[in-house]
């Protein structure tokens, strides 16, 4: 098995452990053994657990990312291509902590150790709005004077949807589907489609 391979297969053991048991409770051994691959093994690739947990969690937005990277790169319009990366956060980032069980709790309570992991993941994120904002505003579908200004806020927004957005606290009793338009209302408004002034209709 190759190094990236093996690896990967550390990763995913570990991950499970950490969806089952919660990370305080699983060693270093259990993952060697769960994993087939033996102590030595795993202390070649993490020399403590606190590195496979920070991995299992990089493993996981790496999923998201490339979610993220499909949905900039459809050719739709603009303005629904925000809308739909604004969701594919929302909706995978739910979809993550619930299917990693126990491991969810360990992602709330240490935040800040989490922020360390995602800092790849926000600017990558961050990159994609940018390229959004600015194919938008060449056609002429937004109002925007700072793109990265824009981009940055839009990011942030959605990070502080995530807690409630996972927790069903958003928009109760609302569907995806339902809470949509009402979500598109705000941010088309926010970036301000370009109105033609009475000087462009002479």
């Amino acid at each position: 098995m190759s190094i990236k391979k093996t690896r990967q297969k550390l990763v995913d053991v570990a991950r499970q452990l950490f969806a089952k048991n919660g990370v305080a409770s699983t060693t270093m051994n259990d993952i060697a053994l769960a994993s087939g691959k033996g102590r030595r093994t795993l202390y070649t690739y993490f020399s403590r657990k606190e590195d496979i947990y920070y991995a299992v969690i990089e493993s996981e937005l790496e999923r998201l990312s490339d979610k993220m990277e499909e949905v900039a790169a459809k050719n739709i319009h603009p303005q629904d291509k925000v809308i739909e990366l604004i969701y594919t956060h929302l909706s995978s980032i739910r979809e993550t902590v619930v299917r990693n069980g126990n491991l969810r709790a360990e992602f709330f309570r240490n935040i800040w150790s989490v922020e360390k992991v995602r800092k790849n993941f926000d600017e990558d994120e961050i990159g994609l709005f940018r390229k959004v904002y600015t194919e938008g505003k060449a056609q002429g579908e937004f109002d925007i004077d700072d793109v990265e200004l824009v981009a940055d806020i839009t990011h942030y927004c959605i990070k502080g949807l995530e807690v409630p957005y996972i927790y069903g606290r958003l928009g109760r009793g609302l569907t995806d589907e339902s809470s949509k338009p009402l979500v598109a209302k705000v941010v088309y408004g926010a970036l301000g489609k370009r109105i033609s002034s009475k000087s462009d209709t002479k």
